[in-house]
Order: C-alpha cells, then sequence, then structure tokens
C-alpha cells in the first residue's frame, strides 16, 4: 500500500487553491481541488470479511484514516467546504462590523452635545400671581418696561418706579444684560 501511495501521489492527490479571507490578514483559508485527481482506494479481505462492505473498511490515499464508502469517496477539504467555512466566516465579520457601529453609535452618542432646555417661563407674575404677558392692548402695557418672563406689566411698571431697598442704600446701578 505505501508503495502504490507514494507511486500516484500526482494521480490522487488535488491541487491547493488559495481563497480570499475576511477580516485579519491571517484568516487567509483555501481548498484542495480534486478536478482531476482520481482517488485511490484500498480494502483488506480480512477487514471486509470482518466489517462487510458498509462498515469503515475503505482506505483513500491521503485521508489517513479507514473510513465506509462514502465518506472515502467524498472530499471534505474541497470547494464546498470551503464555502461553508466563508459563509460561517462572512456572518461572523458582519456581526464585528455591526457590534463596532452600534459600539460607535454609543460613543458617538456619549459625546454629543445636546443644547440645555431652557427654564420654563413661569406663566403668572410671580409678585402678584396675575398673567406675565396681558392681552393686547391692555393700556398698562404700554408704559411698563420690557418683559422679563417673571413679571406682569403693573409690577414691571411699580418696580421700576418704587426703589428697592437696595437701591435705596446702595443707589442705583444700571443693570447688565
Amino acid at each position: 500500500m505505501t508503495t502504490v501511495l507514494n507511486g500516484t501521489r500526482q494521480i490522487w492527490s488535488g491541487d491547493y487553491q488559495a481563497g480570499p479571507g475576511y477580516g485579519a490578514l491571517d484568516e487567509r483559508d483555501g481548498y484542495w481541488d480534486f478536478t482531476d485527481a482520481i482517488p485511490v482506494l484500498f480494502i483488506t479481505l480480512d477487514r471486509l470479511e470482518a466489517g462487510g462492505p458498509h462498515a469503515a473498511v475503505w482506505w483513500r490515499c491521503g485521508h489517513r484514516q479507514w473510513e465506509t464508502l462514502p465518506d472515502a469517496l467524498d472530499n471534505p477539504a474541497d470547494r464546498r467546504a470551503w464555502e461553508v467555512r466563508g459563509k460561517v466566516r462572512r456572518v461572523r465579520y458582519d456581526e464585528e462590523l455591526a457590534q463596532r457601529e452600534r459600539e460607535w453609535a454609543v460613543e458617538k452618542e456619549r459625546w454629543a452635545w445636546k443644547r440645555p432646555e431652557p427654564d420654563p417661563v413661569p406663566e403668572v407674575c410671580e409678585r402678584c400671581g396675575r398673567p406675565v404677558t396681558g392681552p393686547v392692548g391692555e393700556d398698562d402695557t404700554e408704559f411698563a418696561p420690557p418683559e422679563d418672563g417673571r413679571h406682569c406689566s403693573t409690577c414691571r411698571s411699580d418696580m421700576r418706579q418704587y426703589p428697592t431697598l437696595r437701591s435705596t442704600l446702595f443707589g442705583r446701578r444700571p443693570r447688565s444684560k
């Protein structure tokens, strides 16, 4: 068997075809092309009598083990197996890419600048409880200072006319905006 195995190597061995990989460069893969190869099988009478033709009694050159006839005739490292491995690698690569994109989106969301929400404007005057903005055409709005969002027009006029304790003690200072 060994003499036949070594003498017929070019007949039963396939040609290795390297294929592209996915992801890292060290994931390159390939397959054995057995298109022009002829499978060379051995069987011994002792094994055939002991197990019959359907048992693992066949030895194919290049497989290195006793197999059943369908397994001995099959090429486990051929293009079909390579394509299955390629599908698994593509799925894994797509999952890794999706995971990186999710992580990037979370990081981007974490670092995104969010405009602070403005403080809610009270709808009633802090001083008297009346509405801050009165109906259009109300008489006292003509002479009131501009709206500050906290006081009604009457209270704004009163605060401008009557000095506060602070302004009485320390003098009137111009307001900064």
